[in-house]
């Protein structure tokens, strides 16, 4: 079941070559199963236990959204599987097995048929048939554009279905006349919706049993067409055999085919007799009768045979009308006849022999025609498969073109002595319920339980054990052959008309047959295939054609001379980078040593034909040669919903497979013609022919094919690194099976690029042409290989790469590119580094960024690294390109690293003072990071532009403060910059909590260092008054006291009339950075006052100012209540405070110190006493704690008389 596609948009430029190679795809998944619990009444025996061949096939096309899809099927006794296939929407659910049970399917049974509204399948069993109606995918999905990559497949709901409705399902009644071992069927939908089924008729007649519409109510009937009469006979009861005069056994029809027409339907048989039959179902009447026999060299014995192995299939043409392919078998022979059906004007039909094909002796599996070709699937005496086609109109010497499948692995694996018999080899089936890794730990245990089981003998050497493990583990290889010859045996071809896309159906596969090239056609072809080929069909000068057959033929007697070991020494060169033509030499001289069939012979006289080796040569190469220019861009002439559409062309998993595995064989045959034309080049220099310029040609393209084959090495796909230097894939929604890096590569990025170009031409329009297939995937695979080639400008494969994390694959595949390939070699070096950041080899990875630089500005990819963002300042390229270095490194955590690239970068950035800037921050940042606290100061006092050294100035003294490193933070000389620090540090000392920060004692140090103590001073003074007024608390005041101690230090420090600070005058308040501004009422900023009074402290203003801070600490230790207020608190509030705790003397020393009157003193004095006098005990005993804390010796006391 193929979908109809979009028409083609342009045809792809380039001679297309009808040479086909078959390439496998995915299998389609675990089937669900549904049973149909049909039982049947009471019948034949016979016809109940016949059991048929499994055939196979493909329903017709069906209409979008889902292109290029289609449905195979296959039946085995009572079950038939339904796959749908899709090679631009991954499908879910697609792939279903039902069976009726006790019913075995007709072959030919399964009849995929498409209306408007549903897909319909009809089932002709040997005692029921069904018709199951399907939604169509227009209805499943209403929008006209498909925008996910995954889709519910039209088997999604099949479980729904009721096999028993009697609408849909009818028993076959036991008819007279019917054939109870039938070999053929068919069926077919009529235009009003009627399901009908053909089945063949002893008397050489047809039986057609008619289902009503599913939508309208009627009744089945069965009508029974036979050659004696014209009359339509509706077996609601029947005659006797002998009455109707049926003919023998040899009339009976083992081929059906249906050709539909508007109102009428045209059956054709092919029955024992050799005879071909036409019926038109409307009239009930037979219309000819051809005798094939007429039409083939025929002997008595085969005259007189009945034909059993005849097949018959139909192709229609909108152009040229209904053509007929019949394959008449013969013992030891068999012939094709293609007729064209004619019509006259009395409605009279004949038929039009076009052509005779004659075949050899394998065995027809299946065939299929179009109005040109037939395709044919054999089996050969060895149970091979072959697929050959041929076009019966153009091809007069009957010549079959031979199909390349692919062949199945070697049944016998070498193991060497110190290798291990458990070596697993993950293949290309991947749907199972287990992983890997599981799978490989249950085959392990089955194998050695098997072996342990038969092993009677507890002791063994390791010989003995070693050659068991090898007998066992071969036998499980055997059998996983067995299982994969059974799984890939092709049981029928499919060919889509609408798109000319050919299938081999397998029972555990599909595998899809694509074009050839020419080069490897040659190649391929067999030596009796080979000798036969067209020379002008290869290149318009005959005789380079000729000269390059012959030079084809010898690199076939190379190729097939090698040995496996000769081949392993070509491969490790490549893989060990060593010299190619040395390893050729090598292979040469064991060739010539072991020559025992004089192949050498052999190739010399094949030389002597070859009138130019070189230009043929040269002309080989090129034709394997993928290297372009750069790509052109071209704009989008399509609408958009076509756009939109071929976004999702060859996007399934399938489609992928496909287009991967022909780069996979293109490149194994690439390289092995490389191989082989390298060893040829190397014999002719032995016989002195100059060839040193194609020599070195095909060492190139040895190493780029390589690399190709390295690339299709199985690897998991994993997630994806979101980088912002690098454009990042899209992560897969839908990942149905391990994937190689090169399916990854076109799903992820080549394939877009690939459809935009073929299908951005201009000047085309969407209804020229077709979506054909073989055109079409030549294309796709011809413009995906350039961009895999290493020696084209594009980059994306690397990109692709590094984007999903394959690091490993990424450095190979850049190590093998070294030795030959010379383009984007600094690209190739910066990936290299990226690799090597990720593995932890941060000195590898630098050492290749720096290697990367001196291409910037040459290569494409690098251009587009260094691309400005917005907002980031524009530079030379090679300062962008360092700059995206530095970030990168930055981010990976490579401080060190960032340093060294920095250094290197300022010698490109002389004449750049914003580039310098830029690049000494970073170094001062990560020599800061690192605790490089010397090198982070050299590195700010060299910055040019005083802003940015103003800033890194100010991060290290936050972090030198941070980190308590205040030693080093003081002692740098700070040259050009010392009133910067200070200002920093007066900002922050003034901007943070005092009981946390210690910025005033830094300051303080700062200045002492330098010898400034009178700024010293000023320091711990403002450090003193701060403390009084923010932090009142005992603590506050211990530490306000010395600072005033420390401030008096500095000032004696000076001579006597430099002995000064500077205070604000009273009431002013600092102005903090960070501070809120002062508002009005109105929330109007206040105005800052333009003038102060500024106050001039001398060393006795301190000392006064230190007393009284000593007497404040006094007053709080006395009484904690009073540390809210005494700390701000002038000498006369203190003198009140002083006299209300009790403490005289104290404020006696104060008024003194001050110079203040001693009348407050006295006056609380006289009322504490008067509060005494009348008192109780209570204010006696209280008396006595504020007297105990003056001195007591200074009163004069006197014994109370009585």
């Amino acid at each position: 079941m193929a979908l109809r596609p979009f028409p083609a948009l342009a045809k792809h430029a380039g001679k297309f070559t009808s040479r086909f190679s078959a390439l496998p795809a995915c299998s389609p998944g675990k089937a669900r199963c549904v049973r149909a619990l049909l039982r049947a009444g009471p019948r034949r025996t016979a016809m109940g236990a016949s059991r048929f061949p499994p055939p196979a096939g493909a329903g017709p096309p069906r209409l979008p959204p889902c292109p290029l899809c289609s449905a195979h099927r296959t039946t085995s006794g009572d079950a038939v599987e339904l796959v749908e296939e899709s090679l631009d929407i991954n499908l879910l659910n697609n792939a279903v097995r039902l069976r009726i049970q006790g019913c075995p399917l007709l072959p030919g049974g399964v009849h995929v048929c498409e209306v408007q509204s549903h897909l319909v399948i009809l089932l002709a069993t040997t005692q029921t048939v069904h018709r199951l109606l399907l939604p169509h995918p227009a209805r499943m999905y209403r929008s006209e554009l498909i925008t996910e990559s995954q889709m519910q497949s039209v088997f999604t709901d099949i479980g729904k279905i009721n096999f028993r409705d009697p609408s849909n399902y009818y028993m076959i009644p036991s008819v007279p006349g019917l054939a109870s071992n039938s070999v053929a069927s068919a069926a077919w939908l009529s235009s009003e919706g009627e399901a009908l089924f053909a089945l063949p008729s002893a008397s050489g007649g047809i039986f057609v049993l008619k289902l009503p519409p599913h939508d309208a109510p009627g009744t089945v009937s069965i009508v029974e067409l036979k050659q004696s009469s014209v009359m339509q006979r509706f077996l609601t009861g029947w005659m006797p055999t002998a009455i109707r005069g049926d003919c023998g056994l040899s009339d009976l029809p083992i081929s059906l085919s249906v050709h539909c027409l508007d109102h009428d339907a045209f059956l054709f048989a092919l029955s024992q007799d050799h005879k071909l039959r036409m019926w038109s179902y409307k009239d009930q009447m037979c219309l000819m009768v051809a005798d094939l026999l007429e039409f083939m060299p025929v002997s008595r014995d085969l005259r007189l045979a009945a034909g059993t192995g005849h097949r018959l299939r139909l192709a229609f043409s909108q152009s040229l009308g209904l053509y007929l392919g019949v394959y008449m078998h013969a013992p030891k022979r068999g012939q094709f006849c293609v007729f064209q059906l004619v019509s006259t004007e009395s409605n009279r039909y004949s038929l039009d022999h076009i052509s005779s094909l004659f075949t050899s002796q394998e065995t027809l599996v299946d065939f299929a025609l179009t109005s040109a070709e037939i395709w044919a699937l054999w089996h050969n005496e060895e149970n091979q498969t072959i697929v050959k086609y041929i076009n019966f109109e153009q091809n007069v010497a009957g010549q079959w073109n031979q199909v390349f499948v692919q062949p199945l692995p070697e049944e016998e694996v070498t193991v060497r002595h110190d290798q291990d018999p458990r070596i697993f080899s993950q293949g290309t089936e991947t749907h199972l319920d287990l992983t890997w890794d599981e799978l490989k730990k249950e085959v392990t245990l089955a194998v050695e339980s098997e072996f342990h089981s038969s092993v009677t003998e507890y002791e063994c050497s390791p010989e003995e054990f070693w050659q068991l493990q090898v007998e066992f583990w071969s036998k499980f290889y055997a059998c996983c052959l067995q299982y994969q010859e059974a799984l890939s045996r092709p049981l029928a071809l499919h060919l889509n008309p609408y798109t000319n896309m050919v299938c081999l159906l397998k029972k555990g596969s599909l595998s899809f047959l694509v074009p050839c090239s020419m080069v490897d056609h040659l190649y391929l072809l067999s030596n009796e295939h080979l000798l036969t080929e067209d020379d002008a069909a290869i290149f318009d000068d005959l005789e380079m054609s000729r000269d390059v057959v012959c030079l084809v033929q010898c690199l076939r007697l190379i190729g097939e001379s090698i040995s496996m070991e000769m081949a392993f020494i070509m491969e490790m060169a490549c893989s060990r980078l060593q010299p190619p033509e040395k390893a050729a030499e090598q292979i040469l001289e064991d060739l010539i040593a072991n020559d025992t069939e004089n192949v050498m012979e052999d190739i010399h006289s094949k030389l002597q034909e070859i009138r130019n080796p070189i230009h043929a040569i040269g002309v080989l190469i090129r034709e394997m040669d993928y290297e372009t220019d750069a790509d052109v861009e071209r704009g989008e002439t399509q609408p958009l919903n076509v756009r939109m559409n071929l976004t999702q062309l060859y996007g399934s998993g399938t489609a992928v497979n496909v287009v991967c595995w022909g780069v996979c064989k293109i490149a194994t045959i690439r390289f092995l013609i490389c191989r082989d034309l390298l060893i040829l080049q190397q014999l002719l220099l032995r016989l002195g022919d100059p060839v040193s310029i194609a020599l070195e040609a095909a060492e190139c393209t040895l190493g780029a094919l390589n690399f190709l084959d390295m690339g299709e090495s199985n690897l998991q796909h994993l997630s994806v690194l979101e980088l912002a230097d690098t454009t990042a894939i899209t992560p897969h929604k839908l990942v149905s099976s391990p994937q190689t890096i090169v399916e990854l590569f076109f799903q992820e990025v080549a394939r877009k690029h690939i459809i935009s170009r073929l299908f951005s031409q201009p000047n085309t329009s969407l209804a020229e042409t077709s979506l054909n297939w073989p055109h079409l995937i030549t294309a796709v695979v011809a413009d995906f290989l350039p961009l895999l080639w290493p020696s084209n400008p594009g980059f994306l494969f690397p990109e692709c790469l590094m984007g999903s994390c394959q690091y490993t694959q990424l450095q190979e595949y850049i190590r093998l590119l070294q030795p030959w390939c010379h383009v984007n070699m600094g690209s190739c070096c910066f990936m290299m580094g990226r690799c090597y950041l990720v593995m932890g080899e941060g000195h590898k990875a630098l050492d290749c960024f720096c290697q990367a630089a001196s291409e910037v500005g040459r290569e494409e990819f690098l251009d587009r690294l260094i691309q400005a963002e917005e907002g980031e300042m524009v530079s030379t390229p090679r300062l962008q390109y360092y700059n995206k270095v530095l970030r990168l490194l930055d981010m990976v955590g490579l401080p060190e690293l960032v340093i060294q690239l920095a250094t290197l970068a300022i010698m490109e950035a002389a004449d750049d003072w914003r580039s310098q800037a830029t690049l000494r921050t970073c170094i001062f940042k990560h020599h800061l990071d690192l605790g490089h606290n010397s090198e982070a100061y050299v590195a700010l006092t060299q910055n040019p532009d005083p802003s940015r050294q103003l800033d890194c100035l100010r991060q290290l003294v936050v972090v030198l403060c941070e980190r308590s490193q205040l030693q080093d933070l003081v002692e740098f000389p700070y040259v050009n910059l010392h009133n910067e620090v200070v200002g920093i540090i007066e900002s922050h000392a003034r901007a943070v909590d005092l009981m946390t920060h210690n910025y005033y004692e830094l300051l303080y140090a700062f200045h002492i260092y330098r010898h400034n103590y009178r700024k010293a001073g000023t320091v711990m003074f403002e450090y003193g008054m701060r403390l009084g007024r923010e932090v009142r608390t005992l603590r506050g005041l211990q530490k306000q006291g010395n600072c005033f101690l420390a401030a008096i230090n500095c000032l004696r420090l000076i001579r006597p009339e430099y002995a000064w600070i500077v205070q604000p005058a009273s009431g002013a308040v600092y102005e903090r950075p960070g501070a809120s501004p002062k508002r009005s009422h109105d929330g109007e900023c206040t105005a800052i006052p333009t003038t102060r009074q500024i106050e001039i402290l001398e060393l006795e203003d301190l000392e006064r100012e230190c007393v009284l801070a000593q007497i404040r600490l006094t007053l709080v230790r006395h009484d904690l209540s009073t540390a809210a207020v005494a700390g701000s608190s002038t000498p006369e509030e203190t003198v009140a405070l002083l006299v209300r705790a009790g403490l005289f003397d104290t404020a006696i020393s104060l008024c003194q110190t001050f110079k203040l009157p001693l009348t407050p003193i006295f006056e609380g004095l006289t009322f504490k006493c008067i509060k005494l006098q009348l008192g109780g005990e209570a204010a006696q005993a209280e008396a006595w704690d504020w007297l105990a804390a003056n001195q007591l010796s200074a009163l004069v006391t006197t014994k109370e008389s009585r």
